[in-house]
């Protein structure tokens, strides 16, 4: 299992509510009641934010950019406020996979300003050997629950020459989806953010674990 591919926020990076937070500070800049969101959010943590207000506004495709603008910046905002932070053991754990010969991938739903404003909020801009966003994930640009980021991550690492040889982990049944759909060997749900166990094996996980830190030692009982 040579390409691993992880999820951000819930999985690698602890959200406190920062994503509901951001939802609400959008909805509201656009004069919208976000109590009439938040369940929708809530269903579809992991999905690609302007898919998500997409639905929300009923298709308004110049109505869902503004929308998702407004969310890019309030999250922005909150990671400048120094609202964000690793999950324990969450970079000892990249590390450690790095370190036995395994190429990480960092993923999110969020787009690109955003993830590079929490990877450098964390100091994490070298922990993995490649970040992707749905917008680096080929012409369809599309994030989950599709598989084009993880197909991404092997074309553009080609660390592996079977997709079975790929693990995903994420916190979402989208992230589930996701693995499941691109047909990576382990799909690997952590109970540290948005879903749980239910949620995560109904949608395609191989393994449900406490946490991220815990994924080498599933990889290592896997492969033996």
């Amino acid at each position: 299992m040579n390409l691993i591919v992880l999820d951000m926020a819930g999985t690698t990076v602890a959200d406190d509510g920062l994503v509901e937070r951001a939802f609400t500070a959008a909805a509201e800049r656009l004069g919208e009641d976000p109590a009439t969101m938040i369940d929708h959010v809530r269903a579809t943590m992991g999905e690609s934010k302007i898919s998500v207000f997409r639905h929300l506004l009923g298709g308004d495709e110049a109505r869902a950019r503004q929308a998702n603008l407004a969310f890019e910046e309030a999250y922005g905002e909150l990671v400048s406020d120094g609202l964000i932070a690793p999950l324990p053991g969450a970079a000892e754990t990249v590390a450690a996979l790095r370190e036995q010969g395994r190429t990480v991938v960092l993923t999110t739903g969020f787009a690109r300003v955003t993830q590079d404003a929490i990877l450098d909020a964390l100091g994490w801009r070298d922990l993995a050997d490649l970040t992707l966003c749905p917008a680096d994930a080929g012409g369809r640009g599309r994030g989950r629950p599709y598989p084009d980021m993880v197909l991404a991550a092997l074309l553009r690492t080609g660390a592996v020459d079977d997709v079975r040889r790929t693990v995903v982990a994420g916190d979402t049944s989208y992230d589930m989806l996701t693995g499941a759909r691109s047909g990576a060997g382990i799909v690997a749900g952590v109970l540290t953010g948005a879903h749980d166990r239910p949620a995560l094996t109904r949608h395609g996980a191989t393994h449900v674990l406490a946490s991220v830190a815990e994924l080498p030692a599933a990889i290592r009982e896997y492969e033996s």
